[in-house]
């Protein structure tokens, strides 16, 4: 009764919504650590960025920062990283002399692979656990999620044009003010939470 009363307004249920989403995600990154194997020691970013790559088939670094909505000097740390690991392979761009292009090693497909499967095996032990009506919901909110995802709110909020950290206001900037309300975070540090949320990998 009370969550129900806390997610009639916006603000309430943003705050609900991340403390669950948080929660879950925590929870799927504990099952992909398996001591003695190469997942275990890469990082969230790491790992991300790994898993998009092998999405994408081949990317350029420039590439995978936007992707992964991360500085490109922070990316070519993480390349580093993961070339170091042998899980991706540089190789020239076929036109761009000054580019290069990233694949993914059948080593580093074999991690992400691992860490997937793990993943989407607790899940659907989890989702076994509920009702039929309860997974219905679950599968008809998964676009709205996705939708989320990919929304522009998050950058607006962190101070892109048209939110209130940048020009523009109106409802954009109100709906800044509920996330910051529903996230308990003061509007002078939300720029630099995101910032980090965007580098690290975590939820907030």
């Amino acid at each position: 009764m009370m969550t129900a009363t806390r997610t009639r307004t916006d603000a309430g249920l943003a705050t609900a919504l991340r403390i669950s989403v948080s929660r879950l995600a925590r929870r799927l990154r504990a099952q992909r650590a398996t001591a003695g194997l190469t997942e275990a020691v890469l990082s969230e970013t790491q790992l991300a960025a790994l898993s998009a790559l092998e999405g994408h088939q081949a990317m350029t670094p420039g590439e995978l920062a936007d992707h992964e909505k991360v500085q490109p000097p922070s990316m070519t740390r993480v390349i580093a990283v993961l070339e170091e690991r042998n899980l991706v392979l540089r190789s020239p761009h076929p036109t761009d002399r000054r580019q290069v292009i990233l694949t993914v090693t059948e080593e580093g497909r074999g991690v992400v692979q691992r860490v997937r499967r793990r993943k989407d095996a607790w899940l659907a032990r989890r989702l076994a656990e509920l009702t039929d009506s309860e997974r219905a919901t679950l599968r008809a909110a998964v676009p709205i999620l996705e939708k989320l995802s990919q929304s522009s709110l998050s950058r607006r909020a962190c101070g892109y044009p048209g939110g209130a950290g940048g020009a523009g206001g109106g409802r954009s900037g109100q709906l800044a003010s509920e996330v910051y309300r529903g996230c308990s975070v003061a509007p002078s540090r939300l720029r630099t939470r995101c910032r980090r949320s965007a580098v690290h990998g975590r939820p907030w």
